[in-house]
């Protein structure tokens, strides 16, 4: 029997990489407690465990989860080099910016990553699909449809970059080293949720669902047919 792997819990995913280092930042900075240089590893530690923890999970490397552990890094070695607060926002800014820019750039080759990330055997049967726009000889326009999704998804990105940047130049302004500073980063990693994945999430499923639409008026079948799993229509007897 085929082990299933684990199923992700936002929840605690939420937990351990937002609230908890948060806490640390804000709370636990104060040279009288563990200080700012400890206080801003130990809250660290925290999205790179989880990064560590979520690739081991998946038995497999998951690129966001790794992009987490590189961007987590940065965010040390801005800490512990006192770099000035500019290259913080430079660093939230350029994580997104870069990603959108790889997904925006894979529109012009011959697999657009929304091939990779939602198009895929995994969650579709991409044979049924095929066969879909064969009889309504719709290929054409999919693949067009496609490349204007990962368009899309890129500008999800671009959106991310510019709010990480602003919103980090307007709450962290204190030197890197300090626990003013640590406390501005404890903000910052709180109001992110809000500010930038909410609105992130509820784009890229507004982007979820226009796909959805447009794949059922192209190929003929229902999103439920589409899925990786569903039965085969009946034949007709």
């Amino acid at each position: 029997m085929t082990q299933q792997a684990a199923k992700p819990n936002p929840l605690l995913e939420i937990a351990v990489t937002i609230v908890a280092p948060s806490i640390v930042l804000m709370q636990f900075s104060g040279e009288e407690k563990l200080g700012p240089l400890n206080a801003l590893l130990l809250a660290l530690a925290f999205p790179f465990a989880w990064g560590i923890y979520d690739g081991w999970r998946r038995r497999k490397v998951n690129w966001l989860a790794v992009l987490g552990v590189v961007s987590t890094l940065l965010t040390g070695g801005i800490g512990l080099l006192e770099l000035d607060a500019k290259w913080l926002a430079i660093k939230e800014a350029a994580v997104p910016l870069l990603i959108g820019i790889v997904v925006l750039g894979s529109t012009w080759t011959r697999t657009p990553l929304i091939h990779l990330l939602v198009f895929n055997e995994t969650l579709f049967d991409v044979a049924r699909v095929n066969e879909g726009l064969a009889s309504k000889g719709t290929r054409a326009p999919f693949e067009q449809m496609l490349r204007t999704a990962t368009a899309m998804l890129a500008g999800t990105f671009f959106f991310s970059a510019v709010v990480n940047y602003f919103l980090s130049r307007w709450v962290v302004s204190s030197p890197a080293g300090t626990e003013a500073f640590n406390q501005e980063l404890g903000r910052l990693t709180l109001l992110s949720y809000p500010f930038i994945a909410i609105p992130t999430t509820l784009m890229t499923l507004g982007l979820f669902f226009w796909l959805a639409r447009n794949a059922r008026t192209l190929t003929g079948l229902d999103i439920g047919e589409m899925l990786n799993g569903s039965e085969s229509p009946a034949s007709p007897q």
